[in-house]
């Protein structure tokens, strides 16, 4: 298991289990029979053979010198995995955001392969709701986003798409053709070798990456290291019980904002989100003279495709962002996240990705040693909350004639970082996904009317509203 993978099942406990999840609302096809999703069930369990990152668990023994490893469960149960639930009447979103939450907060079972799918039914308005949660340990959120749109399509009449979990047919042939081969040291491609030295060039140089992202980090600028994130009421202990929020907005209305600020739609997301958790704090008097800082992810397997979906794995480096929540002005809000985040980008341009790793490895460090020294409340927390932002397809998108109507990702609290707002787009629009701890994050929807305020404010001060 890669080093962060691992990090990710030692940090685990009840309070904070490490997976991360997903939302789906789809339409019925035209047509469709009553027992719909009963038979959407059955398709998905109708598998012929489970893909290799579904049927692995996590093991450790004395034999693997007590680390964690991977291997193939041998009782592995696909319904046990896939499951098939109905909502309460009245059947409103509200109810299924309430499963959702409770869904969220259990950790999954470790003597098993580390994911459950959830077909949910009983919405008044016909929707089916597709809740997926899979450990962090497996995949990160870029590799997620990935297996979800390998099995959608954008043909609205097609029927026979697997779900995620099931071998497809290119990768069986794909697997044939590499047992077939018999490969030897003398047909390894020069690119192994290359590949080879590019690594140690990597390490050779981490030293003086090192030195400039502490240095950046004194000096209070953007870099992988943040030394001034102030105290909130987000950064203390939290339990395992979850409270989940979620909605979608236009992204040609961020679009407009940003062509009108000269600022990218991701500033624009996080400026979103600033405005909001500053209203948030404001209204329980609880705001603080300096300005938040956001950790914000960047994933490193975006030109690798296959890597990511076929194997999972981890590879994400971040960025610690000045969310600017200080300031009054919207429009200031937003030129500060702007600065914030050109600095960043900067100051990652000049690394390797492996480097990139290791030092947002140590800016991660304090957020999992403080909760295992028991510092909270005593240390400076290394930042506020997790912004992320994933794309997802850009057109319509269906699953066996079902129209992908909505995606809302859930992810991962944990001590010191009550909250979490992670972004997805499809389709034109961006979709929210909160996820806090219900008792730390009292009214966790709330930032949602705020979010939504805090656009029309963007737009307002950017003249195009």
């Amino acid at each position: 298991m890669d080093p962060t993978s691992a990090a990710f099942m030692l940090a685990e406990n009840r309070s904070q289990p490490m997976h991360v999840g997903g939302l789906q609302l789809f339409r019925k096809p035209e047509g469709a029979a009553r027992d719909h999703v009963a038979q959407m069930y059955r398709q998905m369990l109708d598998v012929d053979a489970i893909a290799p990152l579904f049927a692995k668990r996590p093991y450790r023994s004395v034999a693997t010198g007590g680390q964690w490893t991977w291997t193939d469960d041998a009782q592995f149960d696909l319904e046990y995995h896939v499951r098939h639930s109905a909502l309460p009447r009245p059947g409103r979103v509200r109810e299924l955001l309430e499963l959702c939450s409770r869904l969220h907060g259990t950790r999954l079972a470790r003597e098993r392969p580390l994911w459950e799918a959830h077909v949910i039914e009983g919405l008044r308005d016909g929707r089916i709701a597709v809740y997926t949660k899979i450990h962090h340990a497996l995949v990160d959120g870029v590799s997620s986003m990935r297996l979800l749109r390998s099995v959608l399509s954008t043909d609205p009449d097609r029927r026979d798409m697997p779900p995620p979990w099931a071998v497809s047919p290119a990768a069986r042939r794909a697997e044939k053709d590499r047992s077939d081969a018999d490969h030897g040291l003398a047909d390894l491609p020069i690119s192994a070798f290359r590949t080879a030295l590019g690594v140690t060039a990597d390490a050779a140089g981490l030293p003086a990456a090192l030195v400039k992202t502490l240095s950046r980090g004194v000096r209070n600028e953007t870099s992988a290291v943040s030394l001034y994130a102030p105290r909130t009421i987000f950064n203390t202990k939290i339990t395992g019980s979850r409270r989940f929020a979620a909605q979608q907005w236009p992204m040609e209305r961020m679009r407009a904002v940003g062509k009108a600020s000269g600022a990218t739609i991701n500033d624009v997301v996080l400026a979103m989100c600033s405005g909001a958790v500053r209203t948030y704090l404001d209204e329980q008097n609880a705001l603080p003279d300096s300005p938040l800082v956001a950790m914000v992810p960047v994933g490193l397997k975006a030109k690798d495709a296959q890597s990511a979906s076929a194997s999972g794995g981890n590879a994400v480096g971040a960025v610690m962002v000045k969310m600017g929540t200080h300031l009054d002005d919207p429009a200031d809000r937003l030129a500060a996240i702007h600065a914030s985040m050109l600095a960043g980008k900067e100051a990652l341009g000049s690394m390797t990705p492996m480097q990139i790793l290791a030092m947002s490895a140590i800016g991660m460090a304090p957020a999992i040693l403080t909760p295992m020294l028991r510092l909270n409340g005593i240390a400076r927390p290394p930042f506020n909350l997790i912004i992320s932002n994933v794309p997802g397809p850009r057109s319509t998108h269906w699953f066996n004639g079902a129209q992908l109507e909505g995606m809302y990702p859930l992810s991962i609290p944990i001590h010191g970082m009550a909250l979490n707002i992670t972004c997805t787009s499809y389709d034109g629009q961006m979709g929210f996904g909160l996820t806090g701890c219900r008792r730390t994050v009292p009214h966790l929807q709330r930032l949602l009317a705020h979010l939504d305020a805090e656009l029309a404010s963007l737009e307002k001060a950017a003249g195009v509203s």
